[in-house]
This record gives C-alpha cells, structure tokens and sequence, in this order.
C-alpha cells in the first residue's frame, strides 16, 4: 500500500498586531492532499479577509489586514493529519499623532479660577486602564480635582484651578498588549502674591519717609510690572495712592507728609493678571531730629594706671541749633550698662579721666548735646587698659609674599622676637601704588594670623607692602617689601570639558548617593551655576568647584531628585555654555500582588496578576513568569519581558499539576515573589477509548528562517527608550544576530537583547545621537539565512 500521509511542517503560533497581516501555513508530504481549515473548532468557509492558498505541499491561511474576530485557534485537517496554531491580536492603546503632539510639546496655560480639561480619545483593546500622575504620584479625585475614564476617552478636570496644579503630568494609557505614555505640562497664572514683609523704615523725619520691601515670594506665574504705593493718616479712613515705582524698584520716598503726624503705608505687587493683596506697615510717625547726630568714636590719647585721656571730633549732623558739649560715658568691656563720666556737658573735645580702677580694661562713647537735648551716642571707643604703657612690638620677622595673581598678592611673616613686655595683639597691613606717597590701611581690624591676602590690585602695577606688629602701646616698627602684580592672564571662554567619562543618562539606586563630577576650563573664573528641570536645586544639593572641576552632590538619593540636570558656565563677558544630563532615581520593584488564573481558551491557562506598587514610579518595569510542574519539582521561565499584568500558556497537559510565579524587574534586579497556592489542573477528558497516535520516525520538519513580523523604522527623542522587536520563524531555531551599521552588538553590554520563542528584541536605554543609524536583525540555521533592517532616528529632546 502507498505510504500515509504526514505533516513535514506544523503550524507556527503568531502574535500580530490589529490592522497588520498575518500567514498560517503548513507543509505535509504528499501534493494531492486537499485539506480544510478550523478556527475554534468550527470549520472555515469563508471569512472577511482570510484566504487559503496552497502552493504544491504548502497549504497557507492569509490574513490581508488582522482583527480582533481572527484572534483563536486555527486547525488545519486532511484525512489522519492535523496540525493547529494560534493568533493572538495585540491591539495596544494608541492615541492621534497629532493630538499627541499638540499635548506633549505645547503647555496647557490657565488662569487661576477658570476650569480646567484636558481630555485625550484614545483606541485600543478594552479594558484600557488610565492613570493619572503628577510630580510620580497618581492623582485622586477630591472636590476640584477629577479624572475621567471611558471606553474612548480618558479626560481630566479641574473645576477652579490654582498655582499649586502647575507642573508635569504623566497619562499612562495600559492594556493587555502594551503601555502608552504621555509627559503633559500645565502651567496656571494668577496675580501675584503680596510683596513679602515687613516694610521697614529706612528714613523718617518731618519732611519726608523713605520704606523698603521685598518682591513677593510668587509673581504669579507672570512678569512683574510694577509696584502701587498707598498712605493712609492714623486716624482716618481714606487711602491715598502715592505712586508707583517699576518692579526692579522696592524702596519709595515720599515728601507728602506732615511733622509730628503719624501714617500707615501700604504696597501691592501688578502683573498682567492682577494687582495683589496689600502688605501693610506698622504706624510711622514724622519727626524732626533736631537734636545732633552721633560722633565718630573716640581716639584713645594715652593710658596709664592712674589716668586715660580721649580726644573726638564734633558729629556731622549737628542739628537745627549749635553745639554746646558733650558727655562721655565709660563701661568695662564686656558690660552692657554704660556710666557717666561727666554730669554736665563739657566745650572741649579731649577729656583726661583719672576715676580708674588698675589694671581693668575700659571702653567710652561720646554724645554732643544741642538745645534739642542729647543727641544719639557715638560707637565704642577701642578697648583701653588702665596700666602703665608697655614697649612697643619688635618688627616683624621673615615678610615675604607668598602667591600673587593679576588681581591679588598674599603675604606671610613671622612674629617678632619677644621682648619684655611687648606681647603682640595682632597686625595691621598697608599698601599704596609706585605713583603715590600715602598709605592705606587694608584691614579695618587687627590681623590675628601672620598671612594676608590683598585683593582688587591692578595688573602690571608695582606696589609698596608694609606690615606692623600692635600692642595696647600702638603699632610697631614696620617691615616693607615690593610686589609687581603679574599681567592679567589671556581670557579663555567657559568650556565644559565633556567626554566618554561624563554620562548624558545616570540610573541611581534610592539611597545611594549622586556624584557628579564635570570638568571645565576658563579664564577668568566664570560664576557655575546648576539647574534641576530649569529651577534652582533643592537644599538637599550641594555644590563644589575647585580647581576646574564642578562637583554636584546629593547625599541619599530621593524618587523626587529625578530630573534634568544642568550646569551653565558664565564669564563677566556674557558667554556662556550649558551640559545638561538625566537623573533616573529608582530601586528594585516591589513585589506583585496576588495571581489569578483563567481558562479562557480550552488547554491553556491565563495568569493574571494585581500589579507591582513600584508601576507608579517605575517606567522601565516588566514582568517575568515562571512555571514548575509538581512531578518534577523544576522552575522554568514561561514569559519575560511582559510589560503588563498578563500572560497566557499554551500546551497544558490535562490531568497535570501546575504553579505559577511572577516577579517584577528592572535594570536594578527583581522584587520578592508573587505565588500561586494551589496548582492549576485541568481534568482529563471522559473517554470510552482511546487511539494512541501513530508516532512517525524519520520525518524532516526542518525550515530555513523567514521574518513573520520584520522590523519597523523608530523615531525617538533623546534620554528616552527605544524597544524594537520583530517575530522569526524556522527550524531548527535560527540563532540571532543583531547589528548596528553592519557591526555586531549582540555581545555589547550598552544594548539588550532577547529572544523569546522568537519574538526578539532589542531595547537601547538612554538613546544619544550616537544610536542613530541602521539596524538589521538576521537569523540563521542549517537551512540558510534571513534578516530584516530598520532605520532609527533620534530628535533632540529641545
């Protein structure tokens, strides 16, 4: 008799996504065999869009443009043979490009109070859950704040919107078949807050009061324009508006005033939306200070241990009528209550005071009296022993300069050699130019250390430098040196130093610590300012710069601390150059929550699983699926890279036992384990009989690789994600090959790579312009070689 018939090649499983085609077919052994297709048990007849060819031994069921109706299970049958496969229909959201666009590139702007709605149609496979995100937290309904979900659209409404609902959202569309999301911006203006407080006094007197404030806290999202300037009497109901100055303005004088009256003032902030509540002051009165004003402090003559005399000089201000004395008061340094050296007001300006006590330490202050009365008192007198006056200080010792620049000269010395009675209280330096016979002090107090740095010198300039040791006996024999400032340096525009060690895209782990180093040049030295999201940085930040090198510095790393980075050199001639970098905050996921599991199609299992709380923080997360068949006792990997909470098994064996794990990963590693409890069986079916099939040997289903699913062209932005996947079939398995501009990088670490029963993919974190090119996938076996090309293409993310 002629030889049976068998299939040499079985139907393969697909998964396609709706609106693409999709191919079916078989290879069985002998040509005249006529067989007919089965989709769910049913048998086909005809169908909208599916077709059956056959080709010689290769019987095909195409589909021109894939539905969710052809999702199933396909049986092909002819006589004793069969062989069946399943289509599963992705259909993952999708949203209009253009709408897309319109919301990710251009902000939402509202006024304050006015309603607020952002409404997004989406398609894609039901159910379609929709989250809502602000700052990484998922947003919840409250009385004006509510989010909207239907089969068609998701929409967001804010009934009266406020400052506080600027920022960034995020709209995360999620279906069985993959994840859409959205970065929307919403930026709400209003008038401004109030100038903040208080407003201080800076002048007062009869004619005229001068107040100062600080600009608000918040503009209100608008420019400031002005500020309006308000007076109101004590004792009187009206306000009376006397000006308004423009915003880079927050003192006013006004001259509308009356002596001995008292006021209120008041000011608000103006932007184009509004004008502000009012910040008020405290009541001010108009007063004439017609008594005199406070002298300079008094000079110290000489000490002994009987007497001290002081001499000072008649006060600026003298006040509307003549001087005609003044009285001094002493106090022992450290005291707060200051006596009185003389009762009554004396003409002279030099006192000598011989009321001591030996060997304490005295300051004293001076007033100038008018026929107003006592004016206001002068500062302390330096601190003054009561003992006999001790030697001077030797010269210093070993003055040298120690550095110098174009600006600056920093000089070292060493005390003098000890002499009785001459202990040093500090130093005092002075300075004058080759072009001028004067000295000028350079510190207003003594110097404790024996260096000094002298700033705001002029390049190629020769100075004379001389440094004086001071006792309570005055200030010693002075040593002197020359010092020519070098030429300023060749100016050299801000330059950030970026290289291979200078990463573009950073992933940190919560908790440990963000350190980033950038070097730059630049002459002079620019001001380094850094930026987060184009705000100034949090107080968490710290900031280094030494020596060419800017160092940013977070000590625990936050969720919130993830963002765009940028340093912005910039030197007195207004040039500037930016680096900015992404800092993505994460940790290993939490883990998932219970498992459910299905029997939606006859011998399989669908796994369904509550998901990880880490989705709501955590972009980059997937899902990998594990089985263990009780006899054996082995886990094994059913499905990874699975970027919803879903999953499907085939090939079930009835009467088995079966449990399921699912885990949570990403770049950082894998959360603890969600279980099934009980196993998972499916019974086996009642039969009278049973026909053992007859086990064929020796038969070739072997197939070179061809592409079911070929790859498609990307176009992404920088710091983003790319996943580029496509579905290979033959047999034995093709190995998988990946190039980038026909150079292989299945082995390179940068880029990650997976083959899943022949899906593969290939992710790339963090794109740069350096990932744009040409990609092409080959497979090859023992039969021959396939292989698809696609193109990526990378925007600017500006």
């Amino acid at each position: 008799s002629a030889p049976r018939c068998h299939v040499n090649k079985q139907l393969l499983g697909v998964r396609v996504l709706k609106g693409e085609p999709a191919e079916l077919s078989c290879t069985v052994s002998k040509d005249d065999v006529t067989g007919t297709w089965f989709k769910d048990g049913l048998k086909l007849t005809s169908m909208d869009g599916v077709f059956f060819e056959k080709e010689g031994l290769v019987h095909k069921l195409i589909i021109n443009k894939v539905e969710d109706i052809h999702a199933g299970k396909y049986r092909f049958e002819s006589g004793d043979i069969k062989t069946e496969a399943s289509i599963f229909v992705e259909d993952p959201p999708q949203v209009d490009e253009v709408l897309l666009k319109n919301l990710t590139s251009v902000p939402t702007v509202a006024k304050a109070g006015q309603k607020v709605k952002i409404k997004i149609p989406f398609e894609g496979r039901l159910p379609v859950r929709a989250t809502w995100l602000k700052d990484r937290m998922e947003l919840a309904d409250d009385t004006r704040i509510r989010v909207d979900k239907t089969d068609t659209f998701t929409m967001l409404s804010i009934s009266s919107s406020e400052r506080k609902d600027c920022g960034d959202y995020k709209v995360r569309l999620k279906n069985d078949s993959g994840v859409l999301e959205m970065n929307l911006k919403l930026v709400v203006i209003d008038k401004p807050q109030p100038p903040a407080g208080p407003i201080k006094i800076v002048e007062s007197s009869a004619n005229d009061i001068t107040i100062q404030w600080k600009p608000p806290k918040d503009d209100g999202g608008k420019p400031l324009q002005s500020y309006i300037v308000e007076r109101q009497q004590v004792g009187k109901n009206e306000w009376v508006t006397l000006g308004e100055t423009p915003k880079s303005c927050t003192t006013f004088t006004t001259n509308k005033v009356e002596q001995d009256m008292s006021y209120y003032f008041r000011v608000r902030a103006v932007n184009a939306e509004g004008t502000s509540d009012a910040l008020e002051s405290d009541e001010v009165k108009a007063v004439s200070k017609a008594s005199p004003g406070a002298p300079d402090p008094p000079e110290i003559v000489s000490a002994s241990r009987d007497t001290i005399t002081i001499s000072w000089k008649a006060p600026r201000k003298t006040g509307s009528s003549q001087i005609v004395g003044y009285i001094i008061q002493k106090r022992k340094k450290g005291a707060t209550t200051w006596l009185p050296v003389n009762n009554a007001p004396i003409a002279d300006k030099k006192l000598k005071m011989t009321n001591l006590k030996k060997g304490l330490q005295y300051e004293f202050r001076v007033a100038a009296v008018n026929a107003a009365g006592i004016g206001d008192a002068s500062e302390p007198s330096q601190p003054v022993f009561a003992r006999d006056s001790t030697k001077s200080p030797g010269q210093v010792q070993d003055l040298k300069v120690s550095s110098s620049d174009s600006t600056s000269v920093t000089l070292t010395w060493k005390t003098p050699e000890a002499k009785d009675g001459s202990e040093v209280n500090g130093y005092e330096v002075e300075m004058r130019s080759s072009n001028n016979l004067n000295w000028t002090k350079c510190n207003t107090l003594p110097i404790e250390m024996t260096t000094y740095t002298i700033k705001g010198l002029q390049a190629k300039e020769m100075y004379f430098l001389r440094v004086r040791a001071l006792n309570d006996s005055g200030p010693g024999e002075a040593a002197e040196l020359e010092a020519c400032i070098k030429a300023a340096p060749p100016v050299v525009s801000p330059r950030l130093l970026i290289d291979d060690k200078v990463e573009s895209f950073l992933v940190i782990k919560a908790g440990n610590t963000i350190r980033v180093n950038i070097p730059f040049e630049a002459s002079p030295d620019p001001v380094v300012t850094w930026l987060k999201d184009g705000l100034p940085l949090p107080n968490r930040a710290t900031i280094n710069n030494n020596d060419g090198t800017t160092q940013l510095l977070i000590g625990a790393a936050e969720f919130t601390d993830s963002g765009i980075y940028t340093i912005e050199l910039q030197n007195g001639l207004g040039k500037k150059e930016t680096f900015s970098f992404q800092v993505q905050v994460t940790d290993i996921p939490q883990s998932p929550g219970p498992i459910q599991l299905e029997e939606n199609v006859p011998n399989t299992v669908t796994v369904t699983w509550e998901p990880s709380a880490s989705e709501k923080w955590e972009s980059n997360l997937y899902y990998t699926v594990l089985k263990r068949e009780s006899q054996k006792g082995l886990w094994h990997v059913v499905g990874d890279l699975i970027y919803t909470n879903k999953f499907t098994f085939t090939n079930l064996i009835p009467g088995r036992d079966y449990y399921f794990r699912v885990v949570a990963k990403n770049n950082l590693g894998a959360s603890g384990l969600s279980e099934t409890v009980q196993p998972w069986r499916i019974r086996k079916p009642k039969a009278e009989f049973q026909v053992k099939p007859q086990k064929y040997r020796g038969v070739n289903q072997n197939q070179p690789p061809r592409f079911l699913v070929p790859l498609k062209p990307h176009v992404v932005t920088t710091g983003s994600e790319c996943h580029m996947s496509c579905a290979v079939g033959g047999h034995p398995p093709p190995k998988i090959t990946w190039y980038k501009d026909s150079t292989a990088i299945s082995n390179d670490p940068t880029y990650f790579c997976t083959n899943d029963f022949g899906v593969c993919s290939l992710v790339v974190l963090g794109v740069t312009k350096h990932d744009e090119g040409e990609y092409m996938v080959e497979a090859t076996n023992e039969l021959g070689r396939a292989s698809s090309k696609a193109f990526l293409t990378i925007k600017g993310n500006d």
